[in-house]
Order: C-alpha cells, then structure tokens, then sequence
C-alpha cells in the first residue's frame, strides 16, 4: 500500500513539474517592475526591505526614500547606514505621522522634498531598486499629485529599475500602472489586545 501511495504521488509530481517547466520555457522577459504594497495588515514595508536587502546581498546599487515615519530609530535603517550605505543610500525625508505633525502645509512640503530626491535616485540607472516607503499617505491626502507620479514611473524610470511603493489605500491608479501588487490583508492584530509595537517586529 505504501509503495502504491508512494508511486501514485511521484507520478502526481513528475506530471505538475512537466506542466510546471511548460510555463516556465514561456516566460523568457526582464524587465524593472513597479511593484506595490497596500492594504490594512503588517508586513507592507517589511516586505518591501525584504527586497531591499536581497539587492545589498547580491551586491546590486539600491535606495530608501522613507516619506512619512520620522527620525525613530528602526532595526533596518540602523543597519543599513551602519553596514551598507556603500550599497544602499537610505533617505528618511519624513517627520513623522500626519496626526503627530497636525501642519498639512510642512508635510505638503517634506513630501514634495521626499519626491524630488525619490526621482533622482529612480532616474540613476545604477540603482537596480528604489524603495519608496509610504508614499500611498502621502498620495492619499494629497501631498503629491498622482498624475505626476504615475506620469514619471511610465516615462522615466529606467527600463531594469525596480521601484518599490509601499503604504495603506494604494492610488487606483496607481494599482493600474503597477507590475506587482500585493494586499496585506488584517486578519488579527496584537494592537487590539493593547499590546504596543515592538523592537524586532514593528521597528
């Protein structure tokens, strides 16, 4: 019975690898994705330094443009400065949260700021991923123009660049420009059994 199973289950595997290898002979394209992380649950911005540092472990020239969180001290961005800023420049051009700064006119400003530096970097071929955290906040209350921003991913980003755009509410628009896009949805939260964020796991 169990070299029956064992047979029947290699089989079933010989069959879904065939099938498996046919769709992979057929996707033969590169290119620089424009890929979004959205959505009410964890892990947006986590992801998207996920891939951050498997650009520093492969040796490929990245950056960080952080548009809302504040001068906080956070696990990635410590060790990125510390150990890899010849690999990855890091920009935190945020002051923090809307509800903690209250000045629409400053955050308006900084995240004008935060743009222009993000487009230098993008248009920097030599920059394999740029990583563009939370600015879906800054494109929901209206701090940047989405034409603009979806006008520059379509015309200007080099053609092998990969930007990462993270953050709550993406733009419409901005879903239907992008390569890859991933929805972190809320299932369950420790936030609301009033347990506060936490070193290692939020920051």
């Amino acid at each position: 019975m169990m070299t029956e199973d064992t047979d029947r289950h290699a089989m079933k595997m010989a069959k879904k690898k065939a099938a498996r290898d046919k769709i992979m002979a057929t996707k033969t394209d590169e290119k620089g994705l424009i890929i979004v992380h959205t959505g009410k649950g964890k892990g947006k911005s986590s992801a998207a330094f996920g891939m951050i540092f498997r650009c520093i472990a492969h040796e490929m020239q990245c950056a960080v443009v952080q548009f809302i969180k504040g001068g906080m001290s956070t696990g990635e961005r410590d060790l990125i400065l510390e150990r890899f800023s010849d690999v990855c420049q890091f920009h935190t051009m945020g002051e923090g949260f809307t509800w903690e700064t209250q000045d629409r006119t400053r955050d308006t400003e900084m995240a004008q700021a935060a743009w222009e530096k993000a487009k230098e970097l993008i248009r920097d071929p030599e920059n394999r991923m740029v990583l563009l955290d939370e600015i879906n906040i800054a494109l929901r209350y209206e701090y940047l123009d989405i034409r603009e921003v979806v006008t520059f991913l379509r015309e200007e980003k080099p053609r092998m660049t990969h930007v990462v755009l993270t953050g709550r509410n993406a733009h419409d628009d901005l879903i239907e420009a992008a390569d890859l896009v991933t929805e972190m949805e809320l299932v369950k939260h420790p936030f609301r059994s009033g347990i506060k964020a936490q070193i290692g796991v939020e920051f």
